[in-house]
């Protein structure tokens, strides 16, 4: 069963609480920082983390609340596990649909596309539906229904087009709309159900923001990518959000989403590289400014790999117009770069404690609003994290006159 109306706002408070009793565990990044501030306060933790190498962190990444750490580690862990305890959706709202549906659609995508929709149960009957920044409207296909109709709000033309014709293509009653989702002119029709599957930041949020201002009789969405928004600190869109002493950065947004499960063995080897240069180049240019301070980096092209990592760090240092001292023995420093990312791995583990927390707080700001908003509403998980480590789902609905 879901996570009920009743409960929300406790659990709301507890997750509040947690995090705010242990800011000085999650807020510092290992990434920036050579030394976090808590490990003073810990130190048979830090040096047992710090032991270990870039292959045990790998293997915790996803299960931080596994790691058999010293103290308070494991206590932190189950208290965070029973804070993020979220139970899975109610299923069966699935009808089969033509295979030819799902042809040009990624496997796993598609897969996200069926355990959503089979989570869909709602008590009005649904008569059409509106896919939320629909892309080619994959999902809003996906559950159409003889008898009832579609409309896609997606604001890249290419997508409109391409959408618009796929729709053509399975003869489906689909309008495929050019509509930027954050303008003035964008509302909710509403005699239709919304959709939104991994709507970002502030797009997911507009439509909360648009279902309650037009009275949308119903909606669910699965929020995705907490950081992707324009103001530099978190807005709480509730009034326990609002009232709570937490305050977040959109630095501390991108939290919940440093977990990852889709990654391929070269991707993931492409990422420790690209992190253990960086993190070795910080190492040089700490000694060359002489500030033992983290110097910000641009995003680089994955050609900056195939260099020889003393012209990588040489032309990193011109970009930020800094030199790197001339005597630097490199094969000491990339070594070193790659010691600093193991321990960064491993000290992240305190840290990703703190991910599912962090992300269930946010999404009950977003399920508490809806309910001072007059809506009934349902939280729970519509798949295996396995499939996406984004797997919170709301469903809210207008009580029945």
């Amino acid at each position: 069963m879901s996570l009920t109306p009743a409960n929300l706002l406790n659990r709301f408070r507890a997750l509040d609480a947690f995090l705010l009793a242990h800011q000085p565990l999650w807020r510092p990044k290992p990434f920036t920082e050579l030394t976090l501030p808590w490990e003073t306060a810990h130190p048979d933790l830090a040096q047992w983390l710090r032991t270990r190498t870039l292959d045990q962190a790998e293997t915790e990444h996803n299960h931080p609340e596994r790691l058999a750490a010293p103290a308070p580690y494991p206590a932190l862990a189950a208290q965070a596990a029973a804070l993020s305890a979220v139970p899975s959706l109610p299923t069966g709202a699935l009808q089969p649909c033509p295979p030819r549906l799902k042809v040009d659609v990624p496997g796993r995508k598609w897969q996200q596309i069926e355990a959503f929709a089979d989570a869909l149960t709602f008590q009005h009957p649904v008569t059409g539906w509106l896919d939320w920044c629909a892309g080619k409207g994959h999902l809003g296909r996906r559950l159409l229904q003889p008898g009832q109709n579609l409309t896609c709000y997606e604001y890249d033309p290419a997508l409109v087009e391409a959408g618009h014709a796929l729709s053509q293509h399975h003869q489906l009653s689909a309008e495929h709309r050019l509509q930027n989702v954050m303008a003035a002119d964008c509302h909710l029709p509403v005699d239709k159900t919304a959709v939104a599957l991994h709507a970002c930041g502030d797009l997911h949020v507009r439509l909360l923001q648009r279902a309650a201002a037009d009275h949308c009789r119903q909606l669910a969405i699965a929020p995705c990518c907490y950081n992707r928004t324009e103001a530099d600190q978190y807005q709480p869109m509730s009034e326990a959000a609002a009232a709570s002493n937490l305050r977040l950065s959109r630095d501390d947004l991108g939290l919940p989403l440093s977990e990852t499960v889709t990654a391929g063995a070269r991707v993931r080897r492409q990422r420790d590289q690209s992190m253990a240069w960086r993190l070795g180049f910080d190492l040089l240019q700490r000694q060359a400014r002489g500030t033992d301070q983290y110097l910000p980096t641009p995003s680089l092209p994955s050609a900056w790999l195939a260099k020889p990592f003393p012209d990588y760090c040489n032309d990193l240092a011109q970009l930020k117009g800094i030199t790197l001292p001339p005597a630097t023995h490199w094969p000491a420093a990339e070594a070193a770069g790659w010691h600093r990312l193991a321990n960064v791995r491993n000290l992240e583990g305190v840290r990703n404690l703190f991910r599912r927390p962090l992300e269930l707080w946010l999404v009950l700001d977003r399920a508490l609003y809806l309910q001072e908003k007059g809506y009934e509403v349902r939280l729970g998980l519509f798949c295996t994290s396995h499939l996406t480590p984004r797997n919170l789902m709301l469903l809210a609905q207008r009580p029945k006159a």
